[in-house]
């Protein structure tokens, strides 16, 4: 007998997924490598970039960690790049995906549960949430931080989610939704029954699907029809 699965508890990534920054990231990084010594237009910096490219989604500490081999250094590069990502938020540069807010919206009013989270530290977090005007968009937001330090491609924050929502009582009542192959491998670690990607950021079908996405969407504003479709 097949069962009938609630779907309620909504697991959402921010950048690329919600939240449209323009490539900011990247801005941000080779802001935060200059500072740290990295020389526009070199090797050694075409790599490192690269390597950001590559791990989108990923908490940025873990990527600088990876990038600069030192604690220290890690940790320069990560303040530095929240510092240029916080100017540039400040700037207006971010603006929501089209449909992210109404979608949001929507589950809620739908009665789920919705949980925004993000590979950034608390406070550029906030800094969106801030410029976006959405601190009370949803139910809980979560960066790596709040799940004990691990952030994607560990299960921990959509676990995290989990436990603190209380929204279902079986992971795979709940969805994941994101545009990077480490939100799609999080999401399919965690058990989520609907693990689905959205083509507004980073990634494509192609990587997402090879990464464990149940679903490819063009945005998140196609995700509460596709629920609603599915109860």
């Amino acid at each position: 007998m097949t069962e009938n699965r609630t779907q309620n508890l909504i697991v959402l990534d921010m950048a690329g997924t919600t939240v449209s920054d323009g490539g900011l990231v990247e801005r941000a990084f080779e802001r935060a490598a200059e500072r740290l010594g990295v020389e526009p237009g070199t090797a050694d910096h075409a790599a490192k970039l690269r390597y950001v490219r590559d791990t989108m989604g990923e908490s940025k500490i873990t990527v600088f960690r990876h990038l600069f081999g030192t604690e220290e250094l890690a940790r320069r590069a990560n303040c530095a790049f929240e510092e240029a990502y916080a100017e540039l938020v400040d700037g207006g540069l971010i603006a929501p995906v089209p449909g992210a807010r109404a979608a949001v919206e929507k589950l809620r009013a739908d009665g789920r549960t919705v949980v925004l989270t993000t590979g950034f530290a608390r406070v550029t977090q906030d800094a969106i949430l801030d410029a976006l005007g959405w601190q009370d968009l949803a139910d809980l937001t979560l960066c790596p931080a709040d799940a004990g330090g691990r952030g994607r491609p560990f299960p921990d924050m959509v676990l995290t989610a989990f436990l603190r929502t209380g929204a279902v009582s079986d992971v795979r009542d709940t969805v994941v939704a994101g545009d990077t192959a480490y939100d799609m491998l999080s999401g399919r670690r965690a058990g989520a029954g609907i693990v689905a990607g959205v083509l507004t950021g980073a990634h494509d079908a192609a990587v997402l699907t090879a990464n464990g996405a149940t679903h490819v969407l063009e945005s998140v504003a196609e995700l509460p029809h596709l629920l609603r479709e599915s109860a």
